[in-house]
């Protein structure tokens, strides 16, 4: 997946260097020259371009993007106008931060569906961390029952899915597996990156160390998460 990203500040280039181990191509964009280079080595490609000049923005290579996020966090005005100028050139996907009600509100109205709230969601994951351990990361489907990326740990390790029976043993269905393969770059290095496995078989082998994408009720993955050491 190609994505753009706009504004490197802290949550910016978190998201673009987690989306780059993740095997996904970013180009980062930010009209601070020092932003831009601090990052430039750890992305596909980073630019130094004021988002709010229309005429500027239309010189990107949206034709292969499949997604164009607005993380700008410290200019309200910045990200809502940036956000307008990605809808005016009719970007297919516009995913945007929200830093207030205020905001939130004026990105409704704009018509934009994806809304982040990257703080709000981050206190969110924390707390489940905190409380189950071994989750990595936690979507609530609804107030009972959640996806959430589990990190196998030694007690399930080296034995096949049909085994386990996640679904009679922990009333738990597996969606996919996450684990870290190492990959060849055009330059001849390597680097790890955390891939989906695809389709979970019964016979597929766990590892210690996989994050296991599971969907279930929350009591169901807490306990789960208990017997998991």
């Amino acid at each position: 997946m190609k994505v753009m990203i706009f504004g490197l500040g802290n949550y910016g280039v978190s998201l673009a260097t987690s989306l780059m181990e993740a095997g996904n191509e970013v180009i980062g964009i930010d009209k601070d020259p020092l932003r831009v280079d601090l990052i430039k080595d750890q992305v596909t490609f980073a630019v130094t371009l004021d988002a709010t000049n229309e005429a500027a923005v239309r010189s990107l290579p949206f034709k292969d993007v499949d997604a164009a996020i607005v993380a700008i966090g410290e200019n309200e005005g910045a990200a809502i106008l940036t956000t307008a100028i990605l809808k005016k050139l009719g970007v297919r996907r516009i995913i945007t931060r929200s830093i207030s009600p205020l905001h939130q509100m004026v990105l409704e109205a704009m018509g934009i569906e994806e809304i982040v709230h990257p703080e709000q969601e981050s206190a969110d994951r924390l707390s489940k961390m905190l409380h189950l351990k071994w989750v990595l990361n936690n979507f609530e489907v609804d107030e009972q029952y959640s996806v959430t990326e589990i990190q196998l740990g030694a007690k399930f390790a080296n034995k096949t899915v049909q085994e386990v029976d996640f679904r009679k043993n922990y009333q738990l269905n597996i969606i996919t597996i996450i684990r870290e393969f190492t990959r060849r770059n055009i330059m001849g290095g390597t680097r790890l990156v955390r891939e989906s496995i695809g389709m979970v078989s019964p016979d597929t082998r766990l590892q210690q160390g996989d994050v296991l994408v599971v969907f279930g009720a929350n009591s169901a993955i807490s306990f789960f998460c208990e017997l998991n050491a």
